[in-house]
């Protein structure tokens, strides 16, 4: 692959800009969304997606249902059709299909399930696997994967309450493999929303603000880490495969670090990245996604596995958020050998609060949840949508990717350049949240770099500019209002939120 050719933007290209007069372009002229009408009688709370052969689905609600449909990829919406097929579980907030069988993660155990006599109706259950404990409290929640490609299945428990861990693995990420054995696999999960595969089969899962969280994140479940809630870390004993128990997290050293002022102009770094020093388990967020701007609680996590049906945007990740009935883009690259990347906006305008979403390969994004206990803009107690590509190629950042000075964006479409002369520091400021116990926290350590060296390759298609000072650890805010393409035309989305937890060599 050809890396691009750039060129340093000189005076004569920085004149004014002709803005279009033409309508502004919406996110439902490149993505609608089709609204399903749900089965009377019930309250369609869809906690988990999963997709069956011969185009069918299979959806797991919070009330403990499994519901079998048909006709859900028809340009017609009236054409979908349910059938019950499973009750009486609880919490289906995870589902996974092989040979025939449903594997249903809820609150208590993974259950199979097999409809043995061809009725259509699930007439076998056995327990696969319930390694974990319920103490009663409400936040016990479980979500579960498909199977991954080795052919185990993922769980994530939100631990007792937002402090504790009363029963065995609460607050840990856990491996079910197909002969019924189970692995830990990485301890200080807080409170999980959804749990999914990256193309190359590496897990992620969201979890939610809270103690130690001061956003809804991102996470990469890396075999061995310590997440960064050390309530659960009291079933180590439980888990000889994992090392020795990571060291807790200080509650409230080096919070905001040394004060920014002529002497120190820099600053400390910020918690996070001291505490990763001194607890060699700790993995930060991949993706910090933004309180309040991004979203208030992160649920599905959701891979483009569409090759291009879906748009431009293949192989990235769609975060899903239950407060705001939304869609966040992630894209994610490794510097020295840590996961990162930014969020941009994606979608907007569901019905209700998402929870259970997938992607099947023709590029249907499926999405369904409900409102229950936190509410939800979207309005509506539950819901079950699809969302599509129109065919229309929108303006957007396509990917934000760290250098060692700056950033580098591509575009999915070429930029005019006489746009540029809005890129500039006016545009760039960076912050962090205190990685300590109490509940959330604000945005602190604001930092306002240079934006400098601007530079665009030859279609076009590619930015680079240099950042000074980068700062390890914060979340890099950019927001380009003032972009256009070559007819005239804004950014679809025109902020992007950039977690650096590592600075390119």
């Amino acid at each position: 692959m050809s890396m691009p050719r750039f060129f340093t933007l000189s005076a004569r290209w920085l004149m004014p800009m002709l803005v279009s007069s033409a309508m502004a372009a919406t996110e439902a002229d490149y993505y609608p969304i089709t609204t399903f009408t749900t089965p009377p009688g019930t309250a369609l709370e869809v906690g988990s997606v999963e997709l069956l052969p011969d185009d069918r689905l299979a959806l797991g609600t919070r009330r403990g249902e499994i519901w079998i449909v048909k006709g859900a990829h028809a340009t017609d919406p009236a054409a979908i059709g349910y059938q019950l097929f499973a009750s009486g579980l609880h919490e289906v907030l995870g589902l996974a299909y092989k040979d025939g069988a449903l594997y249903a993660t809820t609150r208590y155990e993974i259950t199979k399930i097999t409809d043995s006599d061809g009725d259509g109706r699930g007439d076998v259950f056995d327990c696969f696997s319930a390694p974990w404990g319920v103490s009663g409290d409400y936040h016990e929640y479980s979500f579960g994967s498909s199977f991954d490609r080795n052919g185990d299945l993922w769980t994530v428990h939100c631990l007792t309450g937002s402090f504790g861990s009363a029963v065995p693995f609460r607050g840990w990420a856990l491996r079910h493999r197909a002969d019924g054995s189970v692995v830990p696999t990485c301890s200080g999960i807080r409170s999980p929303g959804g749990i999914g595969f990256d193309l190359q089969g590496e897990c992620y899962y969201t979890d939610n603000q809270g103690p130690w969280h001061g956003s809804s994140t991102l996470q990469h479940l890396v075999p061995g880490s310590f997440q960064g809630h050390p309530a659960g870390n009291v079933w180590y004993d439980r888990a000889p495969n994992m090392g020795p128990r990571p060291l807790d997290p200080i509650p409230e050293a080096y919070q905001n670090g040394r004060p920014r002022n002529e002497a120190n102009p820099a600053g400390d770094p910020d918690r996070m990245v001291l505490e990763r020093r001194r607890i060699k388990q700790l993995l930060p967020p991949v993706v910090y996604m933004v309180h309040g701007k991004i979203g208030n609680s992160s649920s599905a996590v959701i891979c483009d596995v569409s090759q291009g049906k879906f748009g431009p945007f293949a192989g990235q990740m769609f975060i899903a958020d239950q407060s705001h009935s939304n869609l966040s883009r992630v894209c994610i690259e490794t510097i020295n050998g840590i996961r990162q990347g930014a969020v941009i906006p994606f979608r907007s305008g569901f019905k209700s609060g998402p929870i259970g979403g997938r992607m099947d390969a023709r590029g249907h994004l499926f999405l369904g949840g409900s409102d229950r206990g936190w509410g939800a803009r979207g309005g509506q107690p539950f819901s079950f949508e699809r969302v599509q590509w129109s065919g229309k190629l929108p303006f957007e950042i396509h990917e934000m990717r760290a250098k060692a000075k700056g950033f580098e964006l591509s575009f999915t479409q070429p930029l005019d350049a006489a746009s540029l002369a809005s890129v500039n520091s006016s545009c760039i400021r960076a912050f962090t949240y205190a990685y300590r116990e109490q509940y959330g926290g604000d945005e602190i350590d604001e930092v306002k770099p240079s934006l400098s060296e601007v530079s665009l390759s030859e279609d076009g298609k590619t930015l680079r500019f240099s950042v000074q000072p980068l700062t390890q650890g914060h979340i890099h805010e950019l927001h380009l209002d003032g972009l256009r393409n070559t007819k005239g035309e804004p950014l679809l989305h025109s902020v992007a939120y950039y977690t650096l937890n590592e600075i390119p060599r």
